[in-house]
């Protein structure tokens, strides 16, 4: 894992840096959640919706709400599939978005039909180290975890 001004970015995850999200690749399935790039922005969590299982949901479409003190918005998934599990932790506690963005914090498990193109989709390991590494340069980003 690099950390770059307290973000930490794990080489093993894929992003997608438009939505900031990450995915984790699991057999024919993915999970999805926020950066902590995303939730640092965000802010503090105080409420989560997300769609339930069954729910066949479009790349770039959204497959949760969250309000936060600063922002209320969608989380997207950069890959189309079916919900297979939701979260239930993170719609109880949406502050574990904040605490521990890829780990307890994760939002969906979807089904992916074309795992291959996908996966080219996104960024992973160093390209992605380097990628988020010149936003937080330019933008200025300073990580911290909710407390």
């Amino acid at each position: 894992m690099t950390i770059i001004n307290g973000c930490n970015i794990p080489e093993d995850l894929y992003y997608d840096g438009e939505h900031e999200v990450w995915v984790r690749f699991e057999g024919d399935a993915f999970v999805v959640g926020m950066t902590d790039i995303g939730q640092s922005l965000a802010g503090r969590f105080i409420y989560a919706h997300i769609k339930g299982a069954g729910r066949h949901v479009e790349a770039g479409k959204s497959i949760a709400t969250v309000e936060s003190s600063k922002w209320i918005g969608p989380v997207r998934t950069p890959i189309a599939g079916e919900i297979i599990a939701v979260n239930e932790k993170v719609e109880d506690d949406p502050s574990l978005i904040n605490k521990s963005p890829y780990n307890d914090g994760w939002i969906v498990r979807l089904r992916c039909d074309d795992i291959k193109s996908a996966k080219a989709k996104l960024l992973t390991g160093e390209a992605a180290v380097e990628a988020y590494r010149k936003r937080i340069e330019k933008e200025n980003i300073e990580c911290r975890k909710a407390k």
